[in-house]
């Protein structure tokens, strides 16, 4: 067998790769879906122990599905990209109600699920069940962009056209496999990993890299020129600010609309001008005689396309009712804790350093 780009992925995974994460050895396709949607944007590191705490409180996509939304966003709080959360939930009931609980066993059928796209499907597929499909994430893509010398910037469609090109045809010939389930899964694998422990953005080790001989940027010192530099746009910052209402040791939320950033968490009202004793009786706070909210130091968020900085204005006062039981929610600062809340807006209310919260999402 000719020794070809995937034959050298497959066998510095066996001998290099990594071989003890808790979603590898397994052919579950619910752990590995639950996995590579945690994945997506996010270090193994991180990742981590929200797998563990997933799997404890749902061991099976029915469980998942048949619990609360609420509950689920909780769960996920501090891991960002909250829409990720929101899928997870809606594919899971996806495939209990429209699949009989069983994921569908091909990448083209995984695709049409909430939150999984090309990529995710195809990793999904070739681990569960050893199809040949073609993964592109973006580790995969800095291999696949130094090894083939494409240039430009890797999230333009142009040249993901290019990278799509490139990984479909250096797939494994699997006919040549004894085991073609297996080298399918190594190969995918020996590419993450290679992204991830080698060809890694800052100072790859190509001295350890099983393809440095083919290598189109080695061999022409293109290594940190490729890929290219991504387009960013300048980012804008928004400015709002938060009612911190707080009445017999409960503090009220309000639920995010279910688009936009952090969806279906609950977080502080947000307004977008300082607020008067008008606002805060709008929502059925009767405040202390003489309270009036008063403002704390900004806290700083910043997300992919803008920074968000909010003024959190904190009053006391009594309880009586809500403008809208849906939308607002008292909580009693014990249950906090285990709230779905983002992860500024967590800091904020757990700690006493508010303003000091500059928190990538």
């Amino acid at each position: 067998m000719s020794d070809t780009f995937a034959t050298r992925v497959i066998r510095w995974q066996r001998e290099h790769g990594r071989h003890a994460l808790p979603w590898q050895n397994t052919t579950d396709p619910y752990r590995i879906w639950l996995s590579e949607i945690m994945l997506q944007q996010t270090q193994v590191a991180t990742v981590l122990p929200y797998y563990e705490r997933f799997l404890q409180r749902y061991p099976s996509v029915a469980q998942l599905a048949a619990a609360p939304l609420d509950e689920v966003m909780s769960l996920w709080a501090g891991l960002g990209y909250y829409t990720r959360a929101r899928n997870l939930h809606a594919c899971a009931r996806m495939v209990v109600a429209e699949h009989g609980g069983e994921f569908p066993r091909s990448a083209d059928a995984l695709a049409e699920l909430p939150g999984i796209g090309r990529s995710t499907a195809a990793a999904i597929a070739a681990f569960a069940w050893g199809e040949r499909a073609a993964i592109l994430d973006g580790n995969v893509r800095r291999v696949l962009a130094r090894h083939e010398g494409i240039a430009g910037d890797p999230t333009t469609s142009a040249v993901q056209r290019q990278l799509w090109t490139a990984a479909e045809a250096l797939l494994p010939q699997l006919e040549h496999e004894t085991d073609a389930h297996a080298a399918m899964v190594r190969y995918t694998q020996g590419l993450m990993d290679l992204g991830a422990t080698v060809c890694t953005r800052g100072m790859p080790a190509c001295e350890r890299c099983p393809l440095a001989a083919t290598c189109v940027a080695l061999r022409e010192a293109r290594q940190l020129e490729l890929p290219g530099k991504r387009q960013r746009r300048h980012s804008p910052e928004r400015r709002i600010h938060w009612l911190w209402l707080r009445a017999s040791n409960h503090t009220l939320l309000e639920r995010r609309p279910a688009s936009g950033i952090w969806g279906g968490l609950w977080s502080l009202p947000e307004l977008s001008q300082p607020p008067g004793l008008a606002d805060v009786q709008a929502l059925g706070i009767k405040l202390n005689p003489a309270e009036t909210p008063i403002p704390l130091p900004p806290v700083q968020h910043t997300f992919t396309h803008f920074r968000l900085v909010a003024t959190p204005w904190q009053a006391q006062g009594e309880v009586t009712a809500t403008a809208d039981d849906s939308r607002y929610m008292w909580v009693a600062d014990a249950n906090l804790v285990d709230a779905p809340l983002p992860t500024p807006v967590r800091n904020l209310l757990l700690t006493d350093n508010a303003g000091d919260d500059d928190v990538s999402s």
